[in-house]
């Protein structure tokens, strides 16, 4: 079976998906400002957010920005994950919806 040589990083967001991701994207700039070690990540996540802000319907991402972010969700779900199976009803019916949407965001258009 032969390897793809080139792999297609355009991404077509719903106006929901793309308020989630441009959420996501502004939650941990602000949490990682204070460290200088992070200023890749904040610098692809900021690209992200300003292509989702102009056209959430047409985002190009490179592959340094789709792997950082695919990589930021992941680490986050299973944050989330831990999270629920350590709560009580209240949070765990809370934060099961948005375990659901960045499950389904990470399924649909960054499964590898």
């Amino acid at each position: 079976m032969k390897k793809k040589l080139f792999k297609n990083y355009n991404f077509s967001f719903d106006k929901n998906e793309a308020r989630i991701i441009n959420n996501f994207c502004k939650q941990a700039i602000n949490q990682m400002q204070a460290d200088s070690q992070f200023s890749a990540d904040i610098k692809a996540l900021s690209s992200i957010m300003d292509k989702i802000s102009e056209n959430p319907d047409d985002v190009r991402m490179t592959k340094d920005e789709k792997t950082r972010l695919t990589r930021h969700m992941r680490t986050n779900r299973d944050h989330i994950e831990k999270e629920i199976s350590k709560s009580w009803f209240i949070k765990r019916w809370m934060m099961k919806s948005v375990l659901q949407q960045y499950n389904n965001i990470l399924l649909t258009h960054f499964s590898d």
